[in-house]
């Protein structure tokens, strides 16, 4: 992962990192407020050893050095069973020198003949009462006992520098260490998790996740758009929006993919249903159009076909009513809009969809579709479900893969894309639809909507094509019955 991914991540979950930070700081508080206080008293303790005859400059030299030795075996000392079990009786407590032994401590600074004696307890003049204590007890047991051979003059003196007093303020628990360790723990635990969480997230959230799965381009990546439900055609309902440069940019885009190809039939999926396959197919057959080539859309869903609904016209009649020899194409195709544009719809859903999409007459359809017009874009079912995608796949000059940002997963993808391939089919790009507008996963276009404009103006010209006014669709055929009988509505597909 790199730098800017890791930014990137943090940013996008960092209500995740305040809440695990928040909950940290406050189970450290609730630890710091149920733990009891400890106060601690200290004294420190110097240690000398007597000189041996007369005083010289060499014996007291001698004299410090063997004080120094003998205090870092002094310091294990004091926390012995022999010094603790008088201050046990002395004291009357109801404890073992080893428990004892873990509320006294000793240490001495390094090239020192000092011993640092501290002794804690839950009240501050019990600490400072065992402190005073210990070093009693040490200073007798070391020179009454261990420093005083046959009971003569003790070789070794102990003498207490200050005397313990009870300390005002606990020693532990510390609320600033204990906050400042809570929050760095939490803040680490935060970031850990938003990065699980990322690692686990499998869902495709950005150009990124594309480009990791295959080799073939983003085609484009199309914003979410909040009324696409009820006004998915956003090329012809709001020509100048950002969102209907994006299905241009797919248009431009698409044909830099194919130009070396001579036939230029495109076939439209997705992995999984509810991708916006079919309102990417309606929106590029209405951009090809502008260009003012002859494009033909062709309704190949028929189990949930959409373009009729998408389109505005009647789908009672349509591309089953071709493949069983009920009609002919010149009797379906329904011109739509000022441009070159005509649609034909799925027609009836029959009852066995793929054996129809592959059969002779759907491959004689699609030769004369397309030595009839310069485009042909077929809306097919999702890959993964079913076969029909597949099947009509290879038919065509090839494959565009429709993928929801935040919907579709990689696996789903990657899957796709597998299928595309394993069939002999050539997949032309991917197209990430429904994308953040905001955000680490934003497409570039809606930083761009001021100079672009909204509305439902004129179309703005684009490079090599001279402007286009977009005329409304057609409206709808009287006799509507059959048709919404045989169009389901519903998210797009």
């Amino acid at each position: 992962m790199e730098l800017k991914d890791f930014i990137a991540t943090i940013r996008s979950s960092w209500l995740l990192v305040v809440a695990v930070t928040a909950v940290a700081l406050m189970t450290a508080a609730a630890v710091t407020l149920m733990t009891p206080k400890t106060f601690t008293s200290s004294t420190q303790l110097f240690v000398s050893v007597a000189p041996l005859g007369t005083s010289s400059a060499g014996d007291l030299v001698q004299g410090s050095s063997a004080a120094q030795a003998k205090v870092r075996s002094y310091v294990d000392v004091v926390t012995s069973g022999r010094v603790l079990a008088p201050v046990i009786a002395e004291l009357g407590l109801d404890e073992t020198p080893a428990a004892l032994a873990a509320r006294v401590s000793a240490s001495s600074p390094p090239n020192t003949a000092l011993i640092d004696l501290s002794a804690s307890d839950t009240d501050p003049a019990a600490a400072a009462a065992l402190t005073s204590a210990v070093a009693a007890s040490f200073e007798s047991i070391v020179e009454t006992e261990l420093e005083a051979p046959d009971g003569g003059v003790p070789l070794v003196t102990i003498e207490r520098l200050d005397t313990p007093v009870a300390a005002t303020r606990p020693s532990s628990p510390s609320p600033v260490l204990a906050l400042s360790v809570g929050g760095v723990l939490g803040l680490l635990a935060g970031v850990a998790a938003s990065l699980l969480r990322r690692t686990l997230d499998v869902r495709v959230r950005g150009k990124s996740d594309v480009e990791s799965l295959t080799d073939a381009p983003v085609l484009g990546t199309i914003g979410q758009h909040d009324e696409s439900p009820t006004a998915p055609l956003i090329v012809q309902n709001e020509p100048r929006s950002p969102l209907a440069e994006a299905y241009r940019a797919l248009r431009t885009n698409l044909q830099f993919t194919s130009f070396d190809r001579a036939e230029r039939s495109f076939l439209v999926t997705s992995a999984m249903p509810s991708e916006g396959k079919s309102t990417t197919a309606a929106n590029l057959a209405i951009c090809l159009a502008e260009t003012g080539a002859s494009v033909l859309l062709v309704d190949a869903d028929l189990r949930r076909p959409r373009v009729a609904e998408l389109m505005g016209i009647e789908g009672a009649v349509g591309l089953t009513d071709l493949l069983v020899g009920r009609a002919e194409i010149d009797d379906v195709l329904q011109p739509w809009g000022s441009q070159r544009l005509s649609v034909l719809p799925s027609g009836p859903v029959p009852p066995n969809p793929s054996e129809l999409l592959g059969s002779t007459a759907m491959r004689s359809l699609v030769q004369h579709a397309t030595a009839m017009f310069d485009f042909v874009v077929i809306d097919s079912p999702p890959l993964l479900p079913v076969t029909d995608a597949a099947v009509v796949s290879r038919l065509v000059s090839g494959v565009i893969l429709s993928a929801s940002a935040r919907r579709s997963t990689r696996p789903q993808l990657r899957q796709a894309l597998l299928a595309v391939s394993e069939i002999g089919s050539r997949t032309l790009g991917v197209v990430l639809t429904m994308a953040l507008l905001r955000g680490r996963d934003a497409y570039g276009y809606g930083h761009y909507g001021a100079y672009y404009g909204h509305g439902t103006g004129p179309t703005p010209g684009t490079a090599g094509t001279a402007p286009v006014t977009p005329a409304p669709a057609p409206t709808p055929p009287a006799t509507t019955t059959r048709a919404a009988a045989l169009s389901p509505s519903g998210a797009p597909a």
